[in-house]
């Protein structure tokens, strides 16, 4: 199982410590702008699944491209 965290800077290094120091758990710290990509990433495949099951209108294609 994977799971993201989202801790205060201040906090982050002894939560490390700890997490490294059970033998069965691997950490490793992201970029923010990784973060950022994966963050970003979720909230478009949320967005499908919202289209997918009819609680949000897609958008034109054309309209998409044109915005760009």
């Amino acid at each position: 199982m994977k799971i993201l965290l989202e801790i205060p800077d201040s906090k982050a290094a002894s939560l490390m410590d700890v997490l490294r120091s059970i033998s069965y758990v691997k950490a490793k710290t992201l970029t923010d702008t990784k973060a950022q990509l994966m963050e970003e990433i979720r909230e478009a495949v949320e967005e499908m699944k919202q289209i997918r099951a009819g609680k949000k209108k897609a958008r034109n294609a054309e309209d998409f491209l044109n915005e760009l």
